[in-house]
């Protein structure tokens, strides 16, 4: 297939554009806990889309205060999920391990390790979430890489068992998904229709991006048993949206619209707006293409500035952690658009940014990646922060 290149759209209101420090090199970021101000929308575009219109919308910069570091000296941290009665739980991708993070103290408790983990490259026991029902029932879900596939496991967390030991045998719900050595996917969240949506890659196989019978560059949405979601938009499929190329990220707003971060390749990083049953353009179309026959995103980035991994949505926006830009991206709605052009925070203060979870109110939880292979680690990475975001 021939990509078209994309498209920039140029903002007509300079009265937008944020114009502090948004040179490549940046200023040096603070060294303590504090707020920290924005570093401007660089080249990120934003798509002049119309959108739905809430009754506010956020103000055009916000901030950042770091409140804390909860822990540190993780290993290849990828997943994170917060549990109901306190502390978190976090997985790691090439141990494929789950950790309880007491969010008080700092202290690691490791539940178990995940049978079945072949981590390779960017693939091993990646995202992780809560039953719906995880009060009465106590199951954890993780996605992971085995030998032959990507797929999606619950097991029952029993903290009374001695630690180590308090994960039970994975019941395999759903399994298939292509595996690579690249552009596995792997972030799955319920959404609040309770239902299991799951962000796919397509391993470096352009073509299944846009092959709908492929689980392959998609976002998938199944029952918590694993079956197609009653209204998904393709008969007996668990395909919601497809044409992407490796999602990483999904969020839903407080409207409960679903959104969704992607690598881009060479040229843009995307945030898209997820429609049920839409093609979001991927191999032919990467960022902005303005070809009716897919999916906009609503914001673009030059990959240097984004590489994007977890989002969270917080304060009227939404909140995306960078890998290879190493920040954290602040983008303000408005509906199904950007309000403003986004801002850049934590420029090159924690290095790679992996997962962004909401932590209730304007609160978010923050880890870094640093051990993936990809980092510069030093003594102490990877950590766990508590923000205070606006």
């Amino acid at each position: 297939m021939v990509q078209v290149r994309a498209v920039t759209v140029v903002l007509a209101t300079t009265a937008l554009l944020v114009t502090a420090g948004c040179s490549s090199g940046g200023g040096p970021g603070p060294t303590g806990a504090g707020a920290s101000s924005g570093s401007g929308s660089g080249t990120a575009q934003v798509s002049s889309a119309p959108g739905a219109t809430p009754a506010a919308t956020p103000p055009a910069k916000g901030s950042v205060k770091v409140l804390r570091t909860v822990t540190e000296d993780l290993d290849t941290p990828w997943g994170l999920a917060p549990l109901p009665g306190g502390g978190l739980l976090v997985s790691s991708r090439d141990k494929g391990t789950i950790t309880r993070i007491d969010e008080k103290t700092g202290a690691k408790t490791v539940l178990g390790e995940v049978p079945g983990v072949a981590p390779a490259g960017e693939g091993g026991l990646l995202g992780i979430a809560l039953s719906p029902d995880y009060a009465s029932d106590h199951m954890v879900y993780a996605y992971l890489t085995t030998a032959s596939d990507n797929r999606i496991v619950r097991m029952l967390y029993d903290a009374r068992r001695p630690a180590g030991d308090q994960l039970g045998a994975p019941d395999t719900i759903f399994k298939g998904i292509p595996k690579g050595v690249i552009h596995n996917g792997g972030r799955i969240a319920f959404g609040p229709d309770r239902m299991l949506y799951a962000g796919t890659g397509e391993t470096g196989d352009r073509g299944l991006a846009q092959d709908r019978k492929s689980l392959g560059g998609k976002i998938l949405r199944m029952t918590p048993e694993g079956e197609p979601a009653p209204g998904n938009p393709f008969p007996d499929s668990v395909v919601y949206s497809y044409g992407h190329r490796n999602v990483q990220g999904l969020a839903w707003d407080d409207k409960q619209r679903l959104w969704a971060s992607e690598f881009g390749q060479d040229t843009w990083d995307e945030l898209n707006q997820i429609k049920p049953g839409d093609n979001y353009g991927w191999p032919v179309v990467e960022g902005i293409g303005h070809e009716p026959k897919y999916h906009d995103p609503v914001v673009q980035w030059h990959t240097d500035e984004a590489s994007p991994s977890g989002i969270a949505y917080a304060e009227g926006s939404i909140w995306m952690a960078a890998l290879r830009g190493q920040r954290l991206w602040r983008i303000p709605l408005d509906g199904t658009k950007a309000s403003a052009p986004p801002e850049a925070f934590l420029k090159d203060r924690y290095g790679r940014l992996r997962t962004v979870v909401a932590a209730g109110g304007d609160k978010l939880w923050l880890t870094t990646s640093e051990t993936d292979g990809r980092g510069t680690p030093v003594k102490g990475d990877d950590r766990l922060l508590e923000l205070e975001v606006k």
